[in-house]
């Protein structure tokens, strides 16, 4: 099954070696989850600062900067993994360095039938 692992933590709570290493040792777990044939993608994001929400109401288009909602933790990236089940993608995600100061919310994927297979 696939399952989305979510990375949220307060941006302001990294310094930018934290960052760093971090990123490191997230691509060391990938390679890892490679070999284990459990690796589909994973990517951090840009600074909130550099997102804008989209909206649609009455059929207009509502643009705001920033992020979705206000919150203490922001959306700082993603792994899309597959495992067996709920306690192997939580395995995972304890492994995900970001955990020592976020939260990693973990979501199953729905499958739909019909999607183009290659995304890049």
């Amino acid at each position: 099954m696939k399952y989305l692992l979510l990375i949220y933590s307060d941006e302001t709570a990294w310094t930018e070696q934290e960052r760093e290493n971090c990123y490191v040792e997230s691509i060391q777990l990938t390679h890892h989850l490679q070999a284990q044939g459990q690796y589909l993608d994973a990517s951090p994001l840009h600074s909130v600062a550099t997102a804008t929400s989209v909206r649609v109401r009455d059929g207009k288009r509502l643009l705001t900067d920033g992020p979705f909602a206000e919150t203490y933790e922001q959306l700082g990236g993603y792994f899309l993994i597959n495992a067996k089940d709920l306690d192997a993608a939580i395995a995972i995600a304890e492994r995900i360095p970001t955990i020592r100061k976020g939260t990693i919310e973990i979501r199953p994927v729905v499958e739909l039938s019909g999607l183009p297979t290659d995304s890049y």
